[in-house]
């Protein structure tokens, strides 16, 4: 399936409603947009679950968030 919207000066769309119902997204949901190097992008609902584990996630990260790390993972 293909859908087509506009992008609004404010960089806002509205998602189609054929998509929304095929990704069972209602108002208050969280997407998650997933951009590939060869330029393509998807789109996914994130249910509960996938909130829970990143914001747990989240927490652990800071250790490697110093300028060493940028440099040594900067060409990944």
């Amino acid at each position: 399936m293909i859908a087509i919207a506009k992008i609004t000066a404010k960089g806002q769309t509205t998602i189609p409603q054929a998509v929304r119902e095929m990704l069972h997204i209602k108002p208050g949901d969280a997407i998650a947009w997933e951009v590939n190097r060869d330029g393509t992008a998807s789109v996914r609902r994130v249910d509960a679950l996938d909130g829970q584990y990143l914001r747990a996630l989240e927490g652990t990260l800071a250790e490697w968030s110093g300028a060493e790390d940028e440099a040594a993972y900067r060409d990944l």
